[in-house]
């Protein structure tokens, strides 16, 4: 309980610093503005490429086109719901799948040997490549009424960032049990199975939190990029292009968009904590450490 209190503690720390990280940013967003009608600057601080932090959020309240009832804000909000379906969805697809390959391998030598290198080489393809080619393979694809949509490419895309950290997070952590504790459990007759969850995922939860929380972050990106990438309509991807081409009569609805996704990262964040908070409250101070 007392590590638990701890953890939540410093969590409420980390918050309070990143509240400063973000008032900081804003104030130096100021600053930097007032010194470009000083000195010239190499890149552009008028109101149309960096509006006042006044400005962005006066944004929020803006009706998102003209005579709609629907605010900037409602529409920011409601991509960025679906956004965040489409991240929690392809990163939920990622850990199993990074999971799987990771005991795999730790379960067999030659698969480690035969696997591991393709599981880096896939992280070599470029995302912005990468996108068409999968929603181009994937309208191709149905299961019989079932048609494959440009949203499960979105997950897919998710999925195909978050599984790489997690499966070379899983695999080091299943491999850190020291060889006395592994002949101790073989000592008492105990099958593969039971060394599996008994002692391998114990001894891999401080590799693992890490690797979930790198998983998660990369969801987030690779469903924000794929979103631009592929047009997929309802995300906050798609809005952010969308309000892009306002730029030239209301240059502050964009950073609203951007904005959206941040918190979207920011919400994706605290789940992860909680799940650290979660997985580790059993651990002994040094394994937190």
């Amino acid at each position: 309980m007392s590590n638990t209190r701890g953890r939540i503690s410093r969590g409420g720390i980390s918050l309070l610093w990143a509240l400063a990280g973000i008032a900081l940013i804003a104030l130096m967003w100021e600053l930097t503005k007032v010194l470009g009608t000083l000195i010239e600057l190499p890149f552009n601080t008028s109101d149309q490429a960096m509006p006042n932090i006044w400005s962005m959020f006066s944004a929020f309240t803006l009706p998102e086109v003209r005579g709609s009832d629907t605010s900037v804000f409602q529409a920011v909000l409601a991509a960025a719901s679906y956004s965040f379906l489409l991240a929690m969805g392809g990163f939920f697809i990622g850990v199993v799948v990074g999971l799987i390959l990771a005991i795999v391998m730790q379960r067999f030598l030659f698969f480690e040997r035969g696997l591991l290198p393709f599981v880096i080489a896939s992280q070599t393809v470029p995302l912005i490549a990468l996108a068409p080619l999968i929603v181009g393979i994937g309208n191709q694809i149905s299961f019989g009424p079932i048609e494959w949509s440009t949203t499960y490419s979105v997950m897919f895309i998710a999925a195909y960032l978050a599984f790489f950290p997690l499966s070379i997070g899983a695999l080091r952590g299943l491999q850190a049990p020291d060889p006395t504790s592994l002949e101790l459990m073989r000592s008492y007759a105990a099958t593969n199975n039971s060394i599996l969850w008994k002692l391998r995922f114990p001894a891999s939860i401080p590799y693992l939190v890490p690797a979930l929380k790198v998983s998660a972050a990369a969801a987030v990106v690779g469903t924000v990029v794929a979103e631009i990438s592929t047009g997929v309509r309802g995300g906050i991807g798609r809005l952010m292009i969308e309000y892009a081409r306002e730029t030239t009569s209301q240059p502050a609805k964009v950073y609203v968009a951007v904005f959206g996704a941040i918190a979207l990262g920011l919400v994706v964040a605290a789940i992860i904590a909680a799940i650290d908070v979660l997985l580790t409250r059993n651990l002994p101070k040094k394994g937190l450490a």
